[in-house]
């Protein structure tokens, strides 16, 4: 059985005109410099048809750079094992993307219970909580930080879906993501 959290809508016909970059776990280990050189790729590709203003190239080619960049961040580092998959699509006036991995099934969930809190308040209420709970030391690990600013400060829409929680210990993850950009096409 799936479990969707979030807007349905952004999973629905999320593989069609998706480009796909896999990030493999091997005998380098994924690690944080994998997922800024990953995302910068991601970046620099989406932005690349806004190269005529040089203020809106910059603009798309950071929010994409750093909404990709949590995203696979947050992928590397609860992962229980295998690739991360990136896949990233760009439509008339938005950037969406959806990252895949698998997690063990106790951080599984552990991020439920945080997504349940996210969706029953507001994302700029919550962060400044979040923030004054961090800065006193009475923040929990997993506070949520990079999503509630994603969505408080970029508008970021988001969507996870989360797999049967298998009886090896994991469950299979993708979170999905919409951010805006100016449409070209006007």
């Amino acid at each position: 059985m799936t479990t969707l959290y979030g807007l349905a809508d952004l999973t629905i016909g999320a593989h069609q005109r998706m480009t796909r970059l896999r990030l493999y776990d091997g005998p380098l280990d994924l690690s944080w410099k994998h997922c800024a050189m990953a995302s910068d790729f991601v970046a620099e590709l989406a932005a690349l048809r806004y190269r005529a203003s040089r203020n809106v190239y910059r603009e798309v080619r950071h929010n994409i750079g750093y909404l990709t960049n949590e995203l696979v961040e947050n992928a590397v580092k609860f992962r229980a094992s295998g690739a991360v998959v990136v896949e990233a699509a760009l439509e008339a006036n938005s950037f969406r993307t959806k990252v895949s991995n698998v997690i063990d099934n106790e951080a599984a969930v552990r991020f439920q219970h945080l997504l349940s809190e996210i969706a029953e308040g507001d994302p700029g209420d919550l962060l400044i909580e979040r923030i004054e709970a961090n800065a006193t030391g009475l923040g929990k690990s997993g506070s949520g930080l990079g999503l509630l600013t994603l969505m408080s400060d970029y508008g970021v829409r988001f969507a996870w879906v989360f797999g049967a929680q298998g009886d090896d210990g994991e469950t299979s993850l993708e979170t999905y993501a919409s951010i805006a950009v100016p449409d070209l096409s006007n």
